[in-house]
C-alpha cells in the first residue's frame, strides 16, 4: 500500500475535547471555500432517491464536521427536505450530545449509545457514512468496516476531500513549508469560526496550539490516506451478486476533482 500510518494528535484519547472542536471548526470553513458540502450533498442525494432512504447515519462523527452543512445542503434540494442526520461515535461524546440535541428542528441528532463502524448492525438504520475518518483506520480495521457493511447490506460511502497523489519523499520535503502555510491559513480563517468562542481565540493568536496541532493533522492526514489501489487491495475478495463497490474521484459540478470516494450499495 502506498498509505502509510503517521500520528494524528486527535488520534490521542488525552486528547481534549474542546481543542477537537476547535480544529473541527477550520475543517468546516476549508471545506465550504472549497464546495464540499455542496459535492456531498449531490452524491448523497442520488443515493437516497435510489435506495428510498430518508436517514443518513454518519460513523465516527467526532465533532460533527461536515455532515451538518452537508444536510443543510441536502434540505435544499426538491423532495428531500425530510431527510435526517444521525451522527454516531464508538465513545459517545457528552458535550455532542447536549450539541446536536438541544434542536429537534434542524432534523440532527445525536446518538448516545456506542456505535463501532467495524460491527455496523450496531447502527441505526439509514445510508452510512464516513466523512473524511477513513483515513484514521489501519488497513485490518478498515477492510473490517467494508466487509461489515457488505455482510449487513448497508448502503456506505466514505469520502476523502483530500487525495494521497504526492510521492512520499516530496511530501517529506515540501513538509516544513506545507507547515508554515496551514499555521498563516488558521490565522486568517479563525474569525470566520461561528460561534468563534474564547478557546478558539486565545489558543489560535496568544497561545497558538490550535495553528500547530491543525497543521500537523492536516499535513499528516494527506500519506494516511488510501489511494485508489490501495482501496483495491482492501476491496480484495468482497463484492458479490448481492452488493456492488464503486470508488473513484469525487467530482464537483464543474467538473474539478475533490476527493475520492467509495460507495458500497446492495443490489
Amino acid at each position: 500500500m502506498k498509505r502509510i500510518q503517521l500520528f494524528e494528535f486527535e488520534d490521542f484519547g488525552w486528547f481534549p475535547t474542546w481543542l477537537r472542536v476547535c480544529m473541527t471548526n477550520l475543517i468546516v470553513i476549508i471545506q465550504k471555500m472549497i464546495g464540499v458540502p455542496e459535492l456531498l450533498a449531490t452524491m448523497i442525494a442520488d443515493i437516497l432517491r435510489s435506495k428510498k432512504l430518508d436517514t443518513i447515519v454518519d460513523l465516527g462523527s467526532g465533532s460533527g464536521g461536515a455532515m451538518p452543512e452537508v444536510l443543510a445542503s441536502i434540505h435544499k434540494i426538491n423532495g428531500l427536505e425530510h431527510v435526517a442526520l444521525i451522527m454516531t461515535d464508538l465513545f459517545p461524546s457528552p458535550e455532542m450530545l447536549k450539541k446536536f440535541n438541544l434542536n429537534t428542528s434542524d432534523r440532527i441528532s445525536y446518538c448516545d449509545t456506542s456505535v463501532d463502524a467495524t460491527n455496523i448492525s450496531t447502527a441505526p438504520m439509514g445510508l452510512k457514512t464516513m466523512m473524511n475518518s477513513f483515513h484514521h483506520m489501519r488497513p485490518a480495521k478498515a477492510k473490517a468496516i467494508l466487509e461489515s457493511a457488505q455482510r449487513t447490506h448497508q448502503p456506505l460511502l466514505i469520502y476523502e476531500m483530500g487525495d494521497n497523489n504526492i510521492p512520499l519523499l516530496l511530501w517529506w520535503l515540501l513538509l516544513p513549508i506545507s507547515l508554515i502555510i496551514l499555521i498563516i491559513m488558521v490565522l486568517f480563517m479563525t474569525p470566520f469560526v461561528k460561534p468563534l468562542t474564547w478557546r478558539q481565540i486565545v489558543f489560535t493568536y496568544f497561545i497558538p496550539i490550535i495553528p500547530i496541532c491543525y497543521a500537523w493533522d492536516g499535513q499528516a492526514s494527506l500519506p494516511r490516506m488510501y489511494t485508489l489501489k490501495d482501496l483495491d487491495l482492501l476491496l480484495d475478495g468482497l463484492g458479490s451478486e448481492n452488493y456492488t463497490w464503486k470508488k473513484g474521484h469525487a467530482k464537483k459540478n464543474n467538473g474539478k476533482k475533490q476527493g475520492t470516494y467509495l460507495l458500497g450499495l446492495p443490489n
